[in-house]
């Protein structure tokens, strides 16, 4: 077997193991609850699960999607999260093979996908996302390389959290209420530490007009809600990764800089 592809399918199995502690965290983080003790039991009969039935992705197919003691059916969410993590993790093998850059970009999608389901569900972004992502960010931008240096994700982390800081003061200023959650501001320190402040502003300017393409209609219609707005901020942040060097070159040529 190629070494690239033994690499990229151990980065798999590495990221599937990563997604099943990161269900733990999404579950548990928005309650302030351990994500330690206890260990992980059915949501239902509250029974603890054995190993052999914790094993990511193949346990719930044997299973069936259901508890081994109470039968009571288990969210495909958990599979769901396991596998993306898995194809994330080894994506970025693929992308950047034996290079530090492939674990930063496991890292960060890993954290992106934390913060959006925890924001989509519980409307709340957990510092160990924002904070701890944050500190992640900045250690693994050390050894530079092809990523970001430190003193760019330290950049990055001011900006980003100084800019949406300033957003939320003057939208509250402006509509007499709270226009951005802490969370957000947090969130978007750490989304600096790894694409630094151009990612920042990329992620910002993808994430406004993800959230009013969809938040726009649903007010026409009359529907409308709250809005996640880490959700939306995490799919900028991930297009700012993947896409963003290319997209800044290309409006800086536009502009002819």
């Amino acid at each position: 077997m190629n070494d690239e592809w033994l690499v990229i399918g151990l980065a798999a199995i590495l990221g599937a193991i990563v997604g099943s502690f990161l269900n733990v965290c999404i579950v548990r983080l928005p309650a302030n609850q351990s994500v330690v003790r206890p260990r992980s039991r059915c949501p239902r009969c509250e029974r603890p699960i054995a190993w052999y039935d914790n094993i990511p992705i193949v346990s719930w197919l044997i299973l069936r999607g259901r508890c081994r003691h109470c039968a009571e059916p288990i969210s495909i969410l958990y599979p769901a999260v396991e596998l993306l993590t898995a194809l994330v993790w080894a994506g970025m093998a693929w992308r950047h093979p034996w290079e530090l850059e492939a674990l930063r970009g496991a890292m960060f999608f890993t954290l992106l996908l934390g913060i959006a389901l925890t924001d989509a569900r519980e409307y709340i972004i957990p510092d160990e996302f924002t904070w701890g992502g944050l500190v992640i960010g900045i250690l693994l931008s050390l050894p530079g390389g092809v990523g970001i240096g430190p003193v760019q994700a330290l950049i990055g982390a001011a900006v980003g959290f100084g800019l949406l800081w300033l957003v939320g003061f003057i939208g509250t200023l402006a509509l007499k209420e709270e226009a951005m959650g802490g969370g957000d501001i947090k969130m978007m320190a750490m989304v600096g530490a790894f694409v630094g402040w151009q990612g920042v502003l990329l992620t910002i300017f993808l994430g406004a007009l993800l959230g009013t393409m969809i938040f726009l209609p649903l007010t026409l219609l009359g529907r409308k809600k709250l809005v996640p707005f880490g959700v939306f901020l995490s799919v900028g942040a991930a297009a700012a990764w993947l896409v963003g060097p290319a997209i800044i070159a290309w409006y800086r040529h536009y502009l002819g800089f």
